[in-house]
């Protein structure tokens, strides 16, 4: 109700107070005003229910109190409707001209896809896999448990569509869970939103709220219950034989059959408009000599229509579950545009961490190969005695160190290949796969992207524009607003018309046991008494109006005091408050992450050219002090420390750049722009397929250098 429609009805309210306090006072004054408030409303209850309808599919309701705030409103997810498979959930299986015991049968949904993909067994060649970072991404949109999880929701929302279609208080939706999935183990675990981990779904917009120990329900889907718009037919055939003791001289023992043909066809439709047609007919043979007709037949014919004038009343309440299901089977495919965003991100940071663990190995083995060097050298300088035994002891301890770390280093290496793998592969039985190095291909490039330089005002447009979680909840928002307004339909009180026409006949032959009573003595009717009618005759007399059966009529429930409805439609719209502060506390979130993702990424580039300056330094400077060893100007104990020095450094360089690669990617999720940026079709996504190979801006190739080992050295 706007307003303006409001103040009628409060003008109308004070009205009928200033007249029952004029004409009565006390209780009984009390009483009437409060009836004829009621009777005035329901007069006037039609227009304005009507009414309330025809601008439903746009006014937010009652946003006097508190306007929504004027930021851009998301784009919505293109295309609408992504499948994993042809098959349309949301239509029905049978048709009425085709094929009709369909729709009886079971569905069949195939078994998931436990292989991995052929892309996948292609890239193992001679015991390794040689992995660039759009190869892990094209990998896990094929092999994924997360997305392969997610896909299904797709058609579940399908589902529900087609559940709404059907009307009735069984069409209201059973709502989707969109929350992200998090089964993938590795990368920074750092989602969007709060919840998940291994092993669980985070509740996203579309899902059923839940509170404390999962007990809370929502209002969602209030309001009176829509017609029923599946047809159905009933049908009730019966055949009884019954006898019946004799009871006095005039009642003697008594034989009777009876069989009952009874159908019922009953159709609701979306302007809230019900049609019942009963078609009875029956079949009665008897021994008793007080019925006229053995064989019985009598037919019953009456269809009822039903109009609901306030609640219940007008096409949008009735088809306000098809609306929500279509909102959410939108807010899902964004849900899965939102897992796309987190799993690709998610593998990209285990990429690099992968690179880190590898490029970690390399130093160590560096390191080890220069302490065992410097500790054969001073071996032999102590056997000639220009060393001292306690700088040979310094050398063995040093490369006792070094070989610890490596085979840390090494270690961590190999879980981190099989990390990757439980990321891009269902199938992790083969030996083969388990057993293969991987061998990343790509690192990061110091390369200005344009996102770095870009004015944060624009990217946080952008990201307004892009983020799914903000065209969720403004999805999210509209379905409040249509639970709002069933809510506020309910609080009216119930004013049917309904018309009838119907007609009965009978018809029979006459029974043999049919005894005058007009003339004594004699044992039976005489022939032709009763007029012998077919059931043909009977039927038509159904409808040539010899004995019509009609009329109309209106029913009237008016609720005294009206609890429930008042507290559910109360509740709903706080509900909806707290939808819409919600999407304000979405866009400021939003807001601080693209201003802190662009500030961190400066500094992380920042970083790394700190590093890389540090890390030459620290080469240059084992470089000198090697020289100065050689030329007798220096010791060992200093070549060790330029050492220790270098392989810090090179340490920091090496997490600084994995730092700076994940914080790019994270920049990219929270713009929304990773599909876009690196050419991922999201219907191919959806369907488990890479049609094409997804490009990644801002990588170089791996400089050639020794692969390092990966078995593990036996520490002595």
């Amino acid at each position: 109700m706007d307003l303006n429609g409001r103040r009628v009805f409060e003008q109308r309210d004070e009205t009928v107070r200033e007249c029952g306090a004029q004409a009565v006072g006390g209780q009984a004054g009390k009483r009437l005003r409060a009836l004829a408030a009621v009777m005035l409303t329901l007069a006037a209850g039609a227009p304005a229910g009507f009414a309330q309808q025809a601008g439903a599919g746009t006014a937010a309701p009652d946003k006097a109190a508190s306007q929504l705030p004027a930021e851009p409103t998301p784009t919505l997810t293109q295309p609408l409707d992504l499948r994993s498979t042809q098959r349309d959930f949301s239509k029905p299986a049978g048709r009425l001209w085709g094929d009709p015991i369909d729709m009886y049968r079971p569905t069949t949904i195939p078994k998931g896809n436990f292989a991995n993909s052929v892309r996948l067994e292609d890239m193992v060649k001679d015991g390794k896999i040689y992995l660039s970072l759009s190869d892990a991404i094209a990998l896990a949109i094929e092999n994924n448990f997360d997305i392969a999880i997610a896909r299904y929701n797709l058609d579940i929302a399908d589902t529900d569509i087609l559940r709404s279609r059907a009307g009735g208080p069984g069409g209201a939706p059973l709502g989707v869970n969109t929350g992200i999935v998090t089964n993938t183990l590795g990368g920074t675990s750092s989602t969007l939103i709060a919840g998940g981990g291994p092993g669980g779904t985070t509740v996203g917009s579309g899902g059923a709220g839940s509170g404390s120990n999962g007990l809370s329900l929502t209002t969602q889907g209030a309001g009176p219950n829509p017609e029923a718009l599946d047809p159905t037919l009933t049908s009730a055939i019966e055949l009884q034989r019954s006898e019946s003791p004799q009871t006095s001289l005039f009642v003697p023992r008594a034989f009777t059959n009876t069989d009952l043909y009874n159908f019922n066809y009953n159709q609701g439709f979306v302007t809230g408009t019900a049609l019942t047609v009963a078609f009875n007919n029956q079949r009665q043979t008897t021994n008793s000599f007080f019925a006229d007709y053995s064989p019985l037949l009598t037919s019953s014919f009456q269809a009822t229509v039903t109009q609901h004038l306030l609640q219940g009343a007008g096409i949008w309440v009735n088809k306000r579950f098809m609306y929500q299901a279509v909102n959410t089977r939108r807010i899902t495919d964004s849900s899965f545009r939102q897992q796309m965003l987190y799993t690709v991100n998610q593998v990209e940071n285990i990429y690099w961490v992968l690179v880190s663990a590898y490029e970690d190995v390399q130093a160590k083995e560096h390191q080890i190969t220069q302490s065992s060097q410097l500790d054969s050298d001073d071996k032999k300088q102590l056997e000639i005695g220009t060393v001292a035994p306690l700088q040979v002891v310094s050398d063995d301890a040093a490369v006792a160190a070094d070989k610890q770390a490596l085979i840390t280093s090494q270690n961590n290496l190999n879980y981190q290949q099989l990390i990757i793998k439980q990321a891009i592969a269902r199938n992790l039985n083969d030996p083969a796969l388990v057993a293969a190095a991987v061998i990343p291909t790509d690192r990061v490039s110091l390369e200005e992207l344009p996102e770095e330089k870009q004015p944060v005002e624009e990217l946080v447009q952008e990201a307004f524009q892009q983020r799914p979680e903000l065209e969720q909840a403004v999805l999210t928002l509209r379905n409040d607003e249509i639970t709002v307004k069933g809510a506020r339909n309910a609080l009216l009180p119930v004013l049917d018309a309904y018309a009838f026409y119907g007609a009965s006949a009978a018809g029979g032959a006459q029974s043999p046991s049919c005894v005058n009573f007009f003339e004594p003595g004699t044992p039976a009717c005489a022939p032709n008494t009763v007029p012998t009618l077919g059931y043909g005759s009977t039927f038509n007399n159904l409808f040539n109006s010899s004995s019509p059966d009609k009329g109309v009529g209106f029913n009237v429930t008016i609720p005294i005091r009206n609890r429930i409805a008042q507290s559910v439609q109360a509740r709903s719209l706080m509900e909806y408050r707290q939808a819409e502060l919600r999407l304000e506390q979405l866009y400021t979130q939003i807001r601080m992450q693209v201003v802190n993702a662009q500030l961190a990424l400066t500094n992380d580039r920042a970083q790394v050219l700190s590093a890389t300056a540090s890390a030459d330094y620290a080469q240059q400077s084992l470089d000198a002090e090697n020289k100065k060893l050689k030329l007798g100007a220096s010791t060992a104990t200093n070549v060790l420390l330029m050492q220790r020095n270098l392989s810090g450094a090179q340490n920091t360089l090496i997490a600084d750049k994995a730092a700076y690669a994940q914080q790019r990617a994270a920049l990219y999720q929270l713009l929304a722009s990773t599909l876009q940026h690196y050419g991922i079709n999201l219907n191919d996504a959806a369907a488990g397929t890479v049609n094409a190979q997804p490009l990644i801006p801002g990588l170089e190739p791996a400089k050639v250098s020794n692969e390092p080992s990966t078995t593990p050295l036996v520490a002595k």
